[in-house]
């Protein structure tokens, strides 16, 4: 099927459903929660009933986001005819299974190239900087006039998947679409003051134990910190905390591939994998059963941190050299 009749389809979807239910992934980022919020109440603008569902809660840092109050950790009931996933890879990253679907049509709006495309429609976009851009798009072509509320929640979908505009994967397309939603008289100053400029302390103390455990292998190329359980309980962080600060150890120069692994439970190890230029860490990701972007992944492991490290560091050094005898 073609995007433009992919997307007539979707158009079709969405304005004959009487009620929609709005899904984004664990973990949740400024991305994944701004696209399902601003689509959420731009379908409210056309008389739909909307509701949003999320795994975890919304993390502090982003509780400013218009309608972020009434996301909810419990599944719609009745379902709605509709389900619209935002910036989901597969229904594990919802903590769902398909069982929950009935008869629903199933619309799945994602831009990781790893998508499993479980939807009835999957509009996915591998080239966008962030799934914002695709809703963007989308609500566009709906004929939605864009309101500081829904622009809020776009930009802070753009600006923080991008990494504020500097990542790899931010084209002129993006600026063009960050200029619409600036046009709508966005407080940029607060924005970035609630995402980038209000760190808990437990943060940085978060932050510290992490470049504590930081080393270097593969000649200085690859960077690898470790968070355990006792970490976060010295610390007095929640896991939502230790978001970004895999960047701390990709900013090293000579550093092509930077890992974070953070123990979550017994035998529950989450990573996150950052490349800078030509690493495809969504390859390494797969292999683990995970995936993500090119410059950025991750994947779960149901081992130990130090198994876990170890098959990190075997598998990202032979990539690296690998990749040097190109």
């Amino acid at each position: 099927m073609s995007e433009r009749l992919l997307t007539e389809e979707i158009l079709e979807v969405l304005r004959k459903a009487p009620s929609v239910a709005l899904f984004s992934h664990v973990s949740p980022d400024g991305d994944c929660l701004g696209s399902m919020l601003a689509l959420g109440l731009a379908l409210e603008t056309m008389g739909k009933k909307v509701t949003f569902f999320n795994p975890d809660r919304v993390p502090m840092a982003l509780a400013f986001l218009p309608g972020s109050d009434r996301i909810r950790q419990t599944l719609p009931d009745p379902r709605p005819q509709v389900l619209v996933f935002v910036d989901c890879t597969d229904l594990r990253r919802v903590s769902l299974t398909s069982d929950y679907f009935g008869d629903s049509i199933i619309i799945n709006i994602d831009h990781h190239i790893s998508n499993q495309k479980f939807g009835h429609y999957n509009w996915i976009n591998d080239q966008a900087s962030a799934c914002a851009e695709i809703c963007l798009t989308l609500l566009k072509q709906l004929g939605i006039a864009l309101n500081r509320e829904i622009a809020t929640n776009l930009y802070t979908g753009i600006v923080t998947d991008s990494g504020c505009f500097q990542y790899s994967n931010t084209t002129a397309h993006t600026h063009r679409l960050t200029a619409e939603l600036i046009e709508t008289g966005l407080d940029l100053a607060s924005i970035h003051y609630q995402l980038f400029d209000q760190k808990p302390l437990a943060q940085v103390k978060l932050l510290q134990a992490a470049l504590n455990s930081l080393e270097l292998y593969a000649d200085g190329q690859l960077a690898v910190m470790t968070l355990t359980l006792e970490n976060f309980r010295q610390s007095g962080a929640d896991q939502e905390l230790s978001e970004g600060l895999v960047n701390h150890a990709r900013s090293i120069k000579g550093v092509e591939v930077a890992v974070l692994l953070k123990e979550v439970g017994a035998q529950e190890i989450k990573s996150g994998f950052r490349s800078n230029v030509w690493f495809d860490v969504n390859k390494a990701a797969s292999q683990f059963g995970g995936g993500g972007h090119k410059r950025a992944a991750g994947c779960t492991f149901k081992v130990s941190l130090i198994e876990a490290k170890q098959q990190v560091i075997s598998v990202i050094e032979e990539g690296l050299i690998l990749g040097r005898h190109r």
